[in-house]
């Protein structure tokens, strides 16, 4: 097919790799400007605009869509059968929804209607999912409310983060997307219509979202810690600096919410289910390097009794 590509983040590198493979023709892929990232403020090139680079495709990064005219007959001129959309970063305006022949087909980080929005994979594991998955699905006016093209699910794995279950579930979701082109085209695969009444939102993170409330339980705190990976992370403060949590572990033990109970090496904090607690295994102080929490103990000699947060 002709397709045109619509993408950001590393998430959507694999389903424009996939697309490629498959002998689809990329004519343009689509991805945000250029921005200054890092300390330093450098000037970086999305992932997905690396990808086309080095496989040779054209690439546009226009600052606004809605209402741009040159971009408008640039896609129009192309003739795409349809537009792949992964993680672009942009609402996709209703002249383009209605610009395909197959129309906008977009991969979802969740079973939809599941974690619809901009965070599907790190709020599935924040809030102690076990199974999650992809699906793709046709673009319409609403967020992440089109019509349900094909999923395939993925168990949660009791260790994973979002930084390992990303890339999982961006593989898993390429290979989705070729099937669906590849059903869409035979006509064996078919549109179903999501159903609102069980849709679950996943908003996008802020800051705020990382900040652990101890009066939550220790497994919704690990889980949390689990899900914002690699931000906002996880903290909370000691003796006004903050502490950031890289580890952590649920034990049992009855421990006031937001206290600490030392251990010989081992540092526990209550929290508000009042029969576990969560062992801080690698943490960090404002301004410092990652440690243990043994050199937590040596460093910075927190006591029993003293509180977090």
């Amino acid at each position: 097919m002709i397709l045109v590509f619509c993408g950001t983040p590393s998430f959507a590198v694999p389903t424009l790799e996939r697309l490629v493979a498959a002998g689809h023709s990329l004519q343009l892929v689509v991805t945000q400007p250029d921005r200054a990232r890092g300390r330093g403020m450098e000037v970086a090139v999305s992932p997905v605009k690396d990808a086309a680079l080095r496989s040779g495709i054209e690439v546009a990064q226009p600052a606004a869509i809605k209402n741009n005219l040159e971009f408008r007959a640039r896609l129009e001129g192309i003739g795409a059968d349809a537009i792949i959309v992964v993680g672009y970063g942009r609402m996709i305006p209703q002249w383009m929804i209605q610009l395909p022949r197959l129309g906008n087909l977009n991969l979802h980080g969740s079973l939809l209607p599941s974690y619809r929005g901009a965070a599907p994979i790190q709020w599935a594991i924040a809030n102690g999912e076990s199974v999650t998955g992809v699906t793709t699905m046709r673009i319409d006016a609403g967020l992440d409310t089109g019509d349900i093209l094909m999923q395939r699910g993925m168990e949660i794995g009791a260790e994973d983060t979002a930084e390992t279950l990303g890339p999982r579930l961006a593989v898993a979701g390429a290979a989705l997307m070729v099937e669906t082109l590849r059903g869409l085209e035979s006509g064996a695969v078919r549109a179903v219509p999501q159903d609102d009444a069980r849709a679950t939102l996943a908003p996008i993170l802020t800051k705020e979202d990382g900040r652990m409330d101890f009066s939550r339980t220790a497994q919704n705190l690990l889980d949390r810690l689990r899900g914002f990976q690699p931000w906002p992370g996880a903290f909370t403060s000691f003796k006004g600096k903050t502490l950031s949590v890289h580890r952590a572990r649920v034990v049992v033990a009855r421990v006031a919410a937001g206290e600490i109970l030392l251990e010989g090496g081992r540092v526990l904090v209550g929290c508000g289910d009042g029969v576990a607690a969560l062992e801080l295994l690698e943490v960090q102080v404002e301004g410092k390097r990652q440690m243990t929490a043994l050199e937590f103990v040596n460093g910075y000699r927190p006591r029993t009794g003293e509180r977090l947060g």
